[in-house]
């Protein structure tokens, strides 16, 4: 299963909410998709899911089109919204009920499907409880469920983990992960950076509705030229820090315990320069330890805040 989406655009009168976007995953990877407030990932998610119809571009889904071919298009993505409506008098069990009959799942087998899906997001054990008597937590297993219930092979999850507490989300995180492993291609978005870079393949970044980085967190970082690492040599390390701004290529320095946090605009390389314009100096180095980008620190260096 490839999923592409290619120059998506959406347009809400003279509002750019998406300006030609263009990415894909395949089966089994888990992408995360970052940005900003208002950068134009729920629409489009909403899109991908046939909610919504671009202004221009498309997405396909094993080739299939979302604009020429809606129907077949819904068939194979499960969408989670950020929130699950509630409907009062609606038990978990009918609630899932009336979206396999949806999906045109036979009777014959829809009690072993909805059976299934509450066992593996388990829900089993609460099925009869109304949506309204449910934490936000067991809402969005509802919502996952709800998702998983025709079997898709591709899932466009819009913030999963939102108000869940650390241990729902530990949950939530296995059994995307599990998901993944069955080979379903997932698209997540998550402002809990630091849980999308544990479980996440790769990434995708945008900002007012443009795609700003895509690719796995390693490449990101590498494109940003820039290395960061900590140094310890046998001196004081204010002397170290003062020393170090010195050289050229140094972008920011400060003292972090007994040694001197660095980053530096280049690669290894650069680092090993920086070593060597040391130890010519005649500081006696007991270490060099690369600092690795996360998807945190990757965020705040490639977007700026700003909303479409």
């Amino acid at each position: 299963m490839k999923v592409r989406v290619v120059n998506l655009k959406k347009y809400y009168n003279k509002t750019k909410a998406v300006d030609d976007i263009s990415f894909s995953f395949d089966s089994g990877q888990i992408v995360g998709f970052v940005g900003p407030n208002g950068a134009g990932k729920t629409t489009t998610m909403r899109v991908m899911s046939t909610i919504e119809e671009p202004s221009a571009g498309d997405v396909f889904l094993n080739g299939v089109s979302v604009v020429q071919d809606p129907e077949d298009a819904r068939r194979m993505v499960g969408f989670m919204p950020d929130f699950l409506p509630t409907h009062r008098e609606m038990t978990i069990d009918d609630y899932l009920d009336f979206f396999a009959r949806a999906f045109g799942i036979k009777s014959r087998r829809r009690s072993a499907v909805i059976e299934g899906i509450e066992d593996f997001t388990h829900l089993k054990g609460i099925r009869e409880k109304f949506l309204k008597d449910l934490s936000k937590g067991m809402k969005q297993r509802v919502s996952l469920a709800r998702a998983l219930i025709h079997d898709p092979p591709v899932l466009v999850l819009d913030e999963p983990a939102a108000g869940l507490d650390p241990r729902a989300r530990i949950e939530l995180r296995a059994l995307l992960k599990t998901l993944a492993e069955q080979g379903k291609g997932i698209l997540v978005s998550s402002h809990i950076l630091s849980e999308l870079s544990e479980i996440c393949d790769s990434t995708v970044i945008i900002e007012k509705g443009k795609l700003l980085k895509a690719g796995t967190i390693r490449d990101i970082a590498n494109d940003k030229q820039m290395y960061a690492f900590v140094i310890r040599a046998l001196c004081d390390s204010k002397q170290l820090y003062k020393e170090i701004l010195q050289i050229p290529k140094v972008l920011t320095a400060r003292i972090l315990g007994d040694g001197v946090e660095v980053e530096i605009e280049g690669s290894q390389e650069h680092a090993a320069e920086v070593l060597s314009i040391l130890v010519g100096k005649g500081y006696r180095i007991v270490e060099l330890k690369q600092i690795k980008s996360g998807l945190e620190d990757i965020f705040l260096n490639i977007t700026k805040g700003e909303l479409s």
